[in-house]
């Protein structure tokens, strides 16, 4: 994937994560759920850079 790919969905996921936040507040399971994916979404374009750099 590269990383303009990886920005996109990182961009879509917090997009959601907004809405889901604002209709079900920031500690509800789903918003949990939703932060949890964009961490990971964040991780793997980390992850993503630091291999491009090495």
């Amino acid at each position: 994937m590269s990383k303009q790919e990886m920005l996109t969905l990182i961009e879509k996921k917090r997009a959601e994560l907004i809405r889901i936040v604002s209709k079900n507040g920031l500690s509800s399971t789903l918003a949990i759920k939703y932060s949890q994916e964009l961490d990971y979404l964040l991780n793997q374009y980390n992850r993503l850079l630091s291999k491009k750099r090495g």
